[in-house]
C-alpha cells in the first residue's frame, strides 16, 4: 500500500483500477478491513487468511475470518471462521480469489456463517460458560 505522505497514512493512494466493491478492493481504498454490522446486531471486520491443504493438485486454500468486536469497537468479543472458500495453486492465487468478492458476497457469507454457528449452538450442549460468545475447553 502506498501513501502520498507519511501525514496521509490514513488515505491510502488507491491505483486508478482499484475500486471498493470487493474486499480486497475496499482495503485498498480505504487501508483498513470491511466492516459489516451482521444480523445479530453485533459489528464485524472481515479478513482472508491462507493455509497450506497437503493437496499437490491445489496446496493452497483460503477462507475469511469474520472478527466480532466490541459495541464500541474497542475490543475483540470473538471470531468465526468459515470453511474453505477457495484453493489454488499459490498462496498469492487463494487470496485473490477471496480478495475479489463483491463485498455484498461477503455480507451473505457472514450472515450464512452466523446461522451456521446458531444452528451448531442449538443443537450441541451449553459449553459458554462465560458468556463470551466462543466456547469453552472441558477442564
Amino acid at each position: 500500500m502506498k501513501y502520498a505522505s507519511a501525514e496521509d497514512r490514513l488515505n491510502p493512494v488507491t491505483p486508478p483500477e482499484i475500486t471498493d466493491d470487493t474486499l480486497g478492493g475496499y482495503q485498498a481504498v480505504h487501508g483498513r478491513a470491511a466492516a459489516f454490522e451482521a444480523s445479530d446486531g453485533e459489528p464485524y471486520t472481515a479478513a482472508v487468511e491462507t493455509d497450506e491443504t497437503g493437496d499437490p493438485g491445489a496446496p493452497w486454500s483460503a477462507y475469511l475470518v469474520f472478527v466480532r468486536w466490541a459495541q464500541t469497537g474497542t475490543a475483540i468479543m470473538g471470531h468465526l471462521e468459515t470453511g474453505d472458500l477457495a484453493t489454488a495453486s499459490t498462496e498469492d492465487e487463494a487470496r485473490a480469489a477471496l480478495e475479489s468478492l463483491p463485498l455484498a458476497r461477503v455480507r451473505e457469507i457472514l450472515e450464512d456463517t452466523i446461522r451456521a454457528r446458531a444452528t451448531e449452538t442449538d443443537l450441541s450442549p451449553d459449553t459458554d460458560e462465560d458468556g463470551d460468545g466462543e466456547e469453552d475447553a472441558d477442564d
